[in-house]
């Protein structure tokens, strides 16, 4: 395992190094396999991400994206992650649309996470019980320490066996579908976008404190392969 944090003065920065380097692990996949993987999360935070994504120009006709959570809602929902990676990052870039696999959120939340796992499976040319080691997983963290929908205290977060899970948040009142930790775990690169001062206490305790991922999900990355923080300059102001 190792560990790196890159820190740039601002929002903007950081979301350029964290899309150099997302590209550049895809680039050496696609000379290696033909085709890479590669898995994004939702919110608001990826955006200046996306944007950067968007602006680099890459040819994407052999790179299949996923999302690592996505909420329970239709995929055109102001909600929706799908929405949201569709406007600011598939369309703008010409991400073909036969490559991007979407979480089917119009199927019950159990049903949706098993078809999703069955997608997963069928791109990398598995079979059930086998793991896939997506090229770049590219991870958020919300204030409270969650990462994908795994929010602290959910017995999810000690599952190693399932890849993806229906999980309900009990603070939004919402079902979400998110992948798990043995796939975080067997990403050959993670990457964590994170910035902004309200990130600055978690990103601390995430790089610091004790492990307890139950507690702290986003210590779930303390187990995977290479691990990249991106942060400007407020998000890493109480790391040393």
């Amino acid at each position: 395992m190792s560990i790196h944090r890159f820190v740039e003065p601002g929002v903007r920065e950081a979301a350029e190094a964290c899309c150099h380097q997302i590209l550049a692990h895809l680039e050496n996949a696609l000379l290696a396999n033909g085709m890479a993987t590669f898995a994004i999360s939702g919110g608001n935070s990826p955006k200046p991400l996306f944007h950067e994504l968007v602006r680099a120009r890459f040819d994407w006709s052999h790179v299949h994206v996923f999302w690592v959570d996505e909420r329970c809602v239709p995929p055109q929902h102001e909600q929706s992650n799908f929405r949201a990676a569709d406007r600011e990052f598939l369309i703008p870039a010409r991400f073909p649309h036969r490559n991007a696999h979407r979480v089917y959120t119009e199927l019950r939340p159990d049903r949706a996470a098993e078809r999703y796992a069955e997608d997963i499976l069928h791109v990398f040319g598995l079979q059930p019980g086998e793991v896939p080691a997506f090229d770049v997983i590219h991870l958020g963290v919300g204030a409270d320490g969650h990462t994908a929908s795994l929010f602290p205290g959910d017995p999810l977060i000690e599952d190693r066996e399932r890849l993806t899970a229906a999980v309900y948040v009990e603070k939004l009142a919402q079902y979400r579908v998110t992948m798990m930790p043995v796939v975080i775990a067997s990403a050959k690169h993670t990457v964590l976008f994170s910035p902004g001062a309200d990130k600055a206490a978690v990103v601390r305790e995430a790089v610091e404190a004790e492990y307890d991922p139950v507690r702290l999900p986003v210590q779930l990355v303390r187990h995977s392969r290479n691990v990249s923080w991106f942060l400007d300059e407020a998000a890493a102001a109480q790391t040393r």
